[in-house]
């Protein structure tokens, strides 16, 4: 697992394959961690000549989280 850094957040992402081949990006639904994405699979696209990059949405997995949010009503969203 590698992290990249930026705007304050830190995002947990792994890579399979060459760095010079075709990217193919995996992205999880919300809330869905990058292991969603299993090794195998992951390693079945890299060996088809990809390099695919999976990665944890902030708020998931390894990346960073900001905790429990605010919520409101509505409401008290009309307010401010």
């Amino acid at each position: 697992m590698n992290i990249i850094q930026t705007n304050n957040i830190e995002l947990a992402y792994d890579s399979f394959g060459n760095d010079n081949d075709e990217v193919i990006i995996l992205i999880a639904g919300l809330g869905t961690q990058m292991i969603r994405w299993t090794v195998p699979f992951c390693e079945q696209l890299a060996a088809r000549g990809f390099r695919v990059i999976r990665f944890d949405n902030r708020d998931t997995g390894c990346s960073t989280s900001w905790g429990l949010t605010r919520h409101m009503s509505l409401a008290g969203l009309w307010a401010e």
